[in-house]
């Protein structure tokens, strides 16, 4: 299984981080979380992440519903991605209903460890593994990650379980330390690095990371992304992803216009206070849910940030998919 992980990974990935559908009194949607699946499927994804920080952390607190929501992903063919939370015990449990669901590989989400630190998140990685491939994953601070040191990245690359390695600081030299950690290590071509970061999805699509290393140059480059952000939006993710082997001034271009959607989408000017609510108002806008809703009450749209998303909307609806949602919304939730 790890090896076939390993190569689709390697291979290329469109990963939309999948939204949870809820009704406006916060009770589970799944005619639209369906719906939601039936989309990404038709943008012609190449894998689905279920429980991560899109999904909403908060989820996390009911094993039962956790498991509903995997289970509705599974068997639909991309590569499945699960997030697991949590000290190791909780992280092994949950991987453990990934595995059983049909999931591929599991997304280590640092949030809800007791002990965040390094050496705690190398073991909790040591134990999933024995469960599932593993990808790493550089969350931003905002949302409950930690800085942590390129000796870290370089320590869980030795992994043989760990296939793959989200950098998601959105911090340009953190995610440099992590490029610079795995193009210098000896498993460099066997574990896939993918963008997470939402302001720089282009440019670390098409950047190549060069290292020599015992007198050959290597060349390391992303090799696709699983983002909140392709959450909407997917069919043109899909087609950027494709894209960016061409480093082109259009697509250069192109990249600074989903930088000015995703200001919007990801709540920049609160500190990406409203990211998750944001996500969720965009498919509510367009008819996919009913709500924009939130496990946690206080996860809300800041203020004016559902106007920005209206805007951008109608500035780029090429990047957004407008055309592609109204043509089939109601085919999905039907």
């Amino acid at each position: 299984m790890t090896t076939d992980v390993r190569e689709r990974l390697l291979a290329g990935v469109t990963i939309p981080a999948h939204p949870l559908a809820l009704t406006p009194d916060r009770a589970f949607d799944e005619r639209a979380q369906r719906a939601l699946t039936r989309y990404y499927l038709a943008s012609e994804v190449d894998g689905l992440a279920v429980g991560v920080h899109t999904t909403q952390f908060e989820l996390h607190d009911d094993p039962g519903l956790f498991a509903e929501v995997l289970s509705l992903a599974a068997s639909t063919g991309p590569l499945l991605v699960a997030g697991v939370i949590g000290d190791t015990a909780q992280a092994v449990r949950e991987a453990a209903v990934a595995a059983e669901a049909g999931y591929d590989a599991v997304l280590l989400c640092p949030f809800g460890m007791s002990d965040s630190g390094p050496d705690a998140q190398l073991d909790r990685a040591r134990a999933v593994g024995e469960v599932l491939p593993v990808i790493g994953f550089a969350l931003q601070e905002a949302v409950g990650g930690r800085p942590l040191p390129k000796s870290y990245w370089s320590r869980l690359f030795d992994l043989d379980a760990v296939v793959g390695v989200k950098a998601a600081p959105f911090d340009r030299y953190r995610t440099n330390d992590i490029a610079r950690a795995l193009v210098e290590h000896d498993r460099w071509d066997r574990i896939a690095l993918l963008t997470g970061n939402d302001d720089t999805i282009v440019a670390d699509l098409v950047t190549p990371w060069r290292a020599v290393v015992g007198g050959q140059e290597r060349t390391l480059r992303v090799a696709g992304g699983l983002l909140g952000q392709w959450a909407v939006g997917t069919r043109a993710a899909v087609a950027v992803r494709r894209r960016a082997v061409d480093l082109t001034g259009e697509l250069l271009a192109t990249g600074a216009d989903l930088v000015e959607v995703n200001a919007a989408v990801f709540d920049v000017a609160h500190r990406f206070a409203g990211c998750v609510a944001g996500v969720n108002e965009v498919l509510r806008q367009q008819g996919l849910l009913a709500s924009s809703a939130c496990l946690a009450s206080a996860e809300v749209l800041s203020p004016g940030q559902a106007d920005l998303i209206a805007d951008a909307r109608k500035r780029f609806p090429a990047l957004l998919d407008e055309d592609f949602v109204e043509e089939h919304r109601d085919d999905w939730l039907r």
